[in-house]
């Protein structure tokens, strides 16, 4: 079976975008290339490939990439890095003092 991904790049801006797909190496290409000029990263290539993660479903897939776009850029940050206990104090915070700014 084929596997989805959510995948992570950081823009040229330093702003990161985060999608999902069925086929890592060529949405990457897509990105690099610039093949989709609506796409976010369009206008701030290069963008820099800089986390993946694979899921069993597209639904699962989908549902991980929403979750983390509404993170905050240190909450994002913590999980490339694999700092789990970082993610998770994130949240709490958050869950307490909503935030305003974006990542």
């Amino acid at each position: 079976m084929k596997p989805f991904w959510i995948y992570i790049l950081r823009c040229r801006d330093g702003s990161y975008y985060t999608g999902h797909t069925d086929d890592l190496e060529r949405r990457l290409a897509q990105h690099e290339s610039g093949e989709i000029p609506d796409c976010y990263t369009f206008s701030r290539r290069p963008a820099q490939f800089v986390f993946s993660q694979s899921f069993t479903t597209r639904e699962e897939a989908l549902a991980a990439e929403r979750q983390i776009k509404g993170w905050s850029r240190k909450k994002k940050e913590a999980m490339m890095r694999g700092d789990w206990e970082e993610v998770s104090r994130l949240a709490r915070a958050s869950s307490n003092h909503p935030s305003t700014g974006s990542g």
